[in-house]
């Protein structure tokens, strides 16, 4: 077998201390919200995934969406991208009623999640290129050579993405979602599968991006660790409603717990309208 040699040493940025969580009131916020969901209903059938939940989100913050399998923490992300259209109410992202006008936004944002696979034929870099045009980036070959540096793609960059790793298509993903430089970025399970590694250069690479773009995320994770570092506010979902909304402090004090993912289980068990 031909021995592949390994990848270069990525660059991590610092890692916040626990105590230096970011906090929403800090930001200077625009009084539009980078999203605002009104009433939003999701029916599939005789199946409510998403029942009248509202929430705003406001620009530069890192929000997290938590909640078990079923939660309608995917189903949310497709309204907001307009890729899901709402059975009632409505959800606006960077000012644009999604359901109606969303080419007006999507030009300004982009989503990423391991479970999106890219064609396996096309190497990185014609994967890129294609999604770079789709979203009629300018000057797009620097573009792609800038994040194949900042990402440590250059190894692989002319390679099938087919026959990459784990590791390897999560950081392709993450230069696909940052092609377009997004004002908003919609995050599902970003370092699902990683080891910790891999997992805590990534979540480096996301608030390095979010802190020179002043971005707005949005978070759907299981991994607690992850919310707590990267989210200023979480909102806790189940059976489609939200049942909590604050900080990761501020919830972990309400329940009387030490670490976010005992509220997580805490309110994944407790009876529906028991929560907290």
């Amino acid at each position: 077998m031909r021995n592949i040699p390994p990848p270069p040493a990525m660059t991590r940025p610092p890692a916040p201390s626990r105590t230096a969580r970011p906090s929403a009131p800090r930001l200077r916020l625009s009084p539009t919200p980078a999203i605002e969901a009104r009433r939003l209903v999701k029916r599939f059938g005789a199946t409510t995934a998403v029942d009248a939940i509202s929430f705003a989100v406001e620009a530069g913050t890192v929000v997290g969406l938590l909640g078990g399998n079923g939660a309608g923490k995917t189903t949310t992300i497709g309204m907001i991208m307009g890729l899901t259209l709402p059975s009632a109410g409505e959800v606006r992202a960077l000012g644009v009623d999604m359901a109606r006008d969303r080419y007006r936004a999507l030009g300004r944002m982009n989503f990423e999640s391991p479970y999106v696979d890219m064609p396996h034929r096309l190497t990185v870099r014609q994967n890129l290129r294609v999604f770079g045009r789709l979203y009629g980036v300018a000057g797009l070959e620097k573009r792609i050579e800038a994040l194949a540096a900042d990402l440590a793609l250059e190894p692989f960059l002319d390679r099938p993405a087919g026959s990459l790793s784990a590791g390897q298509k999560t950081r392709v993903a993450l230069a696909k979602a940052l092609i377009n430089d997004p004002e908003l970025l919609l995050l599902d399970e970003p370092t699902a599968s990683l080891d910790p590694d891999t997992a805590d250069w990534v979540r480096g690479r996301l608030e390095a991006f979010r802190r020179a773009r002043g971005a707005t995320i949005l978070l759907a994770s299981h991994n607690m660790a992850e919310v707590e570092r990267l989210c200023g506010r979480v909102l806790m979902l189940k059976q489609g409603r939200i049942v909590d909304d604050g900080s990761p402090d501020a919830l972990i004090a309400r329940y009387g717990r030490s670490s976010l993912e005992e509220v997580f289980l805490d309110v994944a068990r407790a009876p529906a309208g028991e929560e907290a």
